[in-house]
């Protein structure tokens, strides 16, 4: 990225003709730029204007009109960037956004890099990075869980977590440098087990913190979900009525589905990244073959596995091997055809499920639903109950943190593992500088989450996969 001088301007609204569109300016001689091409009622000047008012006019570029507007003034410190803001709030066809942003071009900015309005934010201490990621995050929201647990990031729940982490390792490593400065007064006799126990308790936060990841994860990606069964159970049915459009052919012919079909959908706010696989069973058609061996491969990394029974079919070898693949799996089967004549039910399924695994009792035993892909019966019950099997119907983000980002998780990961060489150097009875070492790695890690201690181009390569004029 560029460097952080100048006024810089960018679109901030989408691309599209809408009702409104905002062109944005930030920097140094925002509100003059501002002026030049601004021409309200009474000739009266902006730069005379107190921060943070709305005012109507017109944008013009010398003698043309280009749209009437209303201008928003925000002076530094107290607007997003920490800088002079200016917001033209403009009619939202394509062409006029454009030219009013060429026109704030013509006259004294510069055009915004990908992120840069957030970067600035970042620089001038509006936020920290963590909230920075946040802002990134909460535009890029899939569904509800994802919005939520991004406004709690940008509200800095993060940032206090770590702050109150980082304040007590650097106290206590301060004492020990300034104990081993000046032994004659300050003494560090037994000060290690006091240590273990504060060490402890922090591993112990960072241990919740990265519990948290996997959630975080689904929250933010999307759960991966992958439908599997026998040719002609209803798979591709199911895909369809769950987008609620016609996406994956569907024909009374076995096999049809001969290759995997992504699809993205929110269901109950929870985000679903379903794939919809070849049906499993033994085969000598090369390329159906192909199809199954894919659909195993998916299963294997998914977090949740759709298991769907043809119910007015007897279940067959296929079926053992497949209800082999789900065992310790989270998976619900789904009974499917509930509307014709079937002949499994629940008991059986439980029964077979068990003989096949060994199973001594059904205490693990997945959820299974009866439903029918064809007219919709028991896809109510299917959407409650995957809510409750990933975030057991509590989810929370008043207080609760959710760690939705790879570059916290391995931050925090590096963080525990230095503060474990802490407690394993106190149980061997090392040096106390062998202690300060490790403590100053975790708060390194610690604060790279937040950007206390993070290289200028990591910040840029964060900031620039953000959004034009954000």
């Amino acid at each position: 990225m560029r460097n952080e001088s100048g006024t810089i301007a960018a679109i901030s609204t989408a691309m599209s003709n809408s009702g409104i569109g905002i062109v944005r300016m930030s920097g140094e001689e925002a509100v003059e730029i501002a002026e030049r091409i601004y021409k309200g009622k009474n000739e009266k000047k902006l730069s005379k204007q107190p921060t943070h008012t709305i005012h109507y006019g017109y944008i013009v570029d010398g003698e043309d009109t280009i749209d009437e507007v209303l201008v928003m003034l925000m002076r530094g410190p107290h607007s997003y960037t920490g800088e002079d803001t200016v917001e033209i709030n403009c009619h939202g066809g394509v062409y006029v956004v454009r030219r009013i942003l060429e026109t704030v071009i013509k006259y004294g900015a510069r055009p915004a890099d990908p992120g840069e309005f957030t970067k600035r934010a970042f620089l001038n201490g509006k936020m920290d990075l963590s909230q920075a990621e946040a802002v990134g995050d909460l535009i890029s929201s899939k569904n509800e869980y994802a919005l939520r647990s991004s406004v709690s990031q940008l509200k800095g729940n993060i940032k206090k977590e770590i702050q109150k982490i980082r304040e007590e390792i650097l106290y206590h490593t301060a004492f020990i440098e300034t104990a081993l400065d000046d032994p004659e007064h300050i003494s560090v006799d037994g000060y290690g087990e006091k240590l273990e126990v504060v060490v402890e308790d922090h591993m112990k936060s960072l241990k919740h913190l990265l519990s948290t990841c996997d959630d975080g994860r689904m929250i933010k990606e999307g759960i991966k979900t992958v439908i599997v069964g026998k040719p002609n159970a209803g798979k591709s049915s199911l895909l369809n009525v769950l987008l609620g459009e016609e996406r994956a052919i569907v024909t009374e012919i076995a096999g049809t589905t001969r290759d995997v079909l992504e699809e993205h959908m929110n269901l109950q706010g929870i985000s679903l990244n379903i794939v919809d696989t070849a049906g499993i069973r033994d085969t000598e058609d090369v390329v159906e073959k192909i199809g199954v061996d894919r659909a195993k491969e998916n299963a294997k990394d998914a977090d949740l596995i759709m298991y769907v029974i043809d119910a007015s079919a007897p279940l067959d070898e296929n079926d053992d091997d497949i209800m082999r693949m789900i065992y310790g799996r989270k998976a619900i089967i789904l009974l499917n055809k509930a509307d014709l004549n079937t002949i499994l039910g629940k008991d059986e399924i439980k029964k077979k499920y068990s003989e096949i695994n060994q199973l001594e009792s059904c205490e693990i035993f997945p959820a299974i639903i009866e439903i029918s892909a064809k007219n919709g019966q028991g896809i109510g019950e299917l959407e409650q109950t995957l809510k409750e099997m990933f975030f057991e119907g509590k989810i929370s983000f008043n207080d609760e943190i959710y760690i939705t980002n790879v570059r916290h998780k391995t931050a925090l990961n590096n963080a525990y593992e230095a503060l474990k060489k802490v407690k394993e150097s106190i149980d061997m009875g090392m040096p106390e500088d062998f202690y300060s070492i490790d403590l100053m790695d975790a708060y390194e890690e610690l604060g790279s989450i937040t950007g206390e201690t993070i290289g200028e181009d990591l910040v840029n390569e964060i900031f620039s996969k953000f959004c034009m004029g954000k």
